[in-house]
């Protein structure tokens, strides 16, 4: 299990007491960042006196990567042919091949690292035309035997409503957790054994239940030996 040196806490203590006085999330430590992609620490401020969650926590990137593939979703009755994938099944993989590769390494090491009051967040985004991107986001955090994790954009325009040529409206880098568009679809886990019974519901307000977040048994989901990622360089405060 990794730990931080002691100067970290510290650190988070104090970029705790700045948060709880400003808006937004704050970032405590980028595990890894480019224009594309990133993956980081950000503090919970959801949390209560007394609640903390369970890091850091020494998970294989082949664990993360089981998780990410058994997350699926499942797209409404009618989809729209000018928003939605038509070419793919109502229920599939939230998460490509390319993309579980990519972030099982990355969200594991930021679980080894993660302090009990902070969350793991990710992000993507890629071109789709010369004035729309399409962003996929969200974060996870574990709970004794329980991860869970937050789909907020799931392939999302930045220009869904907005005119063509005009800017973004927001910075959507600066909040993974939240849903910029409007998020359709339902979110699954199979093997369906390996998702948490009922009462282990809501433990947060920033994760309470509901139809963009699944909660996983981990410990019960058999490794994905994915294809080895190249190593990602650790962005430390």
């Amino acid at each position: 299990m990794t730990h931080r040196p002691a100067h970290a806490f510290s650190l988070a203590a104090a970029i705790w007491f700045t948060a709880a006085c400003a808006p937004g999330q704050f970032t405590t430590v980028t595990i890894y960042d480019t224009p594309a992609a990133f993956v980081r620490l950000e503090l919970d401020r959801t949390l209560e006196t007394g609640q903390a969650h369970s890091h850091p926590l020494s998970l294989t990137p082949a664990q993360i990567a089981a998780v990410l593939a058994g997350v699926m979703i499942e797209e409404p009755l009618a989809k729209l042919p000018f928003y939605d994938d038509t070419s793919q099944p109502r229920r599939h993989r939230a998460f490509t091949e390319q993309e579980v590769t990519f972030f099982a390494p990355l969200l594991a090491g930021a679980l080894a690292q993660a302090m009990p009051e902070e969350i793991v967040t990710f992000y993507e985004s890629r071109d789709v035309s010369g004035t729309v991107r399409e962003v996929t986001s969200g974060g996870m955090f574990v709970q004794g035997e329980i991860l869970r994790l937050r789909l907020a954009n799931y392939r999302s325009h930045t220009h869904q409503s907005a005119d063509i040529g005009v800017a973004d409206t927001q910075d959507d880098r600066l909040t993974p957790l939240r849903s910029f568009a409007p998020q359709r679809g339902r979110l699954h886990f199979e093997p369906r054994s390996s998702m948490a019974p009922d009462q282990d519901r809501g433990l947060t307000g920033m994760f309470s239940w509901g139809q963009r977040e699944v909660a996983v048994l981990y410990r019960s989901v058999p490794p994905l030996q994915a294809t080895p990622a190249q190593p990602h360089p650790v962005i430390r405060p």
